[in-house]
């Protein structure tokens, strides 16, 4: 995907003015025709051409080794129609900007403000790198694997900053208590709400990493009725790369940095229905490198 990012000054502005357009108005073009956005088409269309050039690039450069592949090419071997290849890179362009990014910044924003968890945190990360500092640290694998208490941190921040709505086309008629969803039809399932839901997760206000203790995340599993990915076999398929990676930037941001906030955690937008939950004021901070 590194391929994507132009070069040049002209060419970098240029990507960035179309890309924010379009995450902008993402929102919109989710529940309104192309016709009544034709910025955000413009710019729809700019990019798309941009990921034709990107795919047939990939195409060319396709290793048969698994191991050497990027995500896109890996996309390409398993994707049916050709033709959707440039939709598909976009939208992974998208959910790892539009998505990651903001739960990133959640999840900073609920450690920084609770200061028993940031304590935690700091303890943790000296236990597997010694003391923070500006010393340059190499993170593996496994070395996240001792850190399970910043993967509950990431989970609880996903579960308090989950989209609105997902929704999904009915293929089959089905039944749901009394009713009958037929063919056609869509449904429409609410995270933000399911997971304020105190039957399934107790005080579901509160930023409460140690309840993703009954979660098997060992074995992938996350805890019952948390559906920030979706549901079954169609859920992200990039959520486990998503969550290493928000991981890593934690580790990484809180053992070079030190805080002091300026801000109270700002609320979420109640108006945000597709993706992340957007914040609604800003959330400053000083920071200094640790000595």
């Amino acid at each position: 995907m590194s391929c994507v990012c132009p070069t040049s000054r002209s060419e970098i502005k240029e990507f960035e003015e179309h890309f924010q357009k379009y995450d902008e108005d993402f929102e919109y073009a989710s529940q309104m025709p192309e016709c009544f956005l034709r910025n955000w088409s413009k710019s729809k269309k700019w990019l798309l051409k941009l990921f034709e050039k990107v795919v047939s690039d990939a195409e060319k450069t396709n290793p048969s080794e698994t191991t050497s592949k990027t995500l896109l090419q890996h996309l390409l071997d398993n994707l049916q129609g050709r033709h959707l290849a440039p939709n598909y890179g976009l939208l992974m362009l998208w959910a790892s900007q539009a998505n990651a990014v903001p739960i990133a910044f959640w999840t900073l924003v609920f450690i920084l403000s609770n200061p028993s968890i940031y304590k935690k945190i700091m303890e943790d990360l000296a236990s597997v790198f010694g003391k923070a500092g500006r010393d340059k640290i190499e993170v593996s694998e496994e070395d996240l694997k001792k850190l399970p208490f910043i993967k509950w941190c990431t989970l609880e921040a996903i579960r308090l900053r989950s989209p609105g709505a997902i929704t999904k086309k009915v293929v089959n008629p089905i039944r749901i208590q009394n009713f009958t969803v037929p063919a056609g039809d869509m449904l429409m399932l609410s995270p933000y709400w399911l997971h304020r839901n105190p039957k399934y997760f107790p005080d579901p206000e509160m930023f409460k990493p140690d309840r993703w203790k009954e979660a098997n995340l060992e074995k992938n599993a996350f805890l019952d009725s948390f559906v920030a990915f979706g549901g079954g076999k169609h859920q992200c398929p990039g959520r486990w790369f998503a969550i290493m990676e928000i991981q890593l930037f934690i580790v990484l941001f809180l053992y070079k940095y030190e805080f002091v906030l300026l801000d109270s955690v700002p609320k979420e937008s109640p108006l945000h229905l597709v993706g992340t939950q957007q914040p609604m004021a800003p959330f400053r901070v000083q920071y200094k490198y640790r000595e």
